[in-house]
C-alpha cells in the first residue's frame, strides 16, 4: 500500500463521519463538507491504487527479462 492508497482511504473515512454527524444533527454545511472529502479521498485512493498496479506491472515485466 502506498501513502496515496491510505491517506485516500483514512479521508474517506473522515468524510463519512463528518457527512453521518452532518445528517444528524441537521447540520447540512457539515454534510456537504464530508461528503466532498469522502469524494476527494476516494479519487486519492483511486491514484494510489493506479500508482500500485503500475508498479508492479512494471515489477513482473522486469522480472520476466
Amino acid at each position: 500500500m502506498n501513502k496515496d492508497q491510505v491517506e485516500g482511504r483514512v479521508d474517506q473515512a473522515k468524510g463519512k463521519v463528518k457527512e453521518v454527524a452532518g445528517r444528524v444533527t441537521g447540520n447540512e454545511s457539515l454534510e456537504a463538507k464530508g461528503a466532498v472529502e469522502k469524494a476527494g479521498g476516494k479519487v486519492q485512493s483511486t491514484y494510489g491504487d493506479a500508482k500500485e498496479k503500475t508498479k508492479d506491472a512494471l515489477k513482473s515485466g522486469v522480472d520476466k527479462l
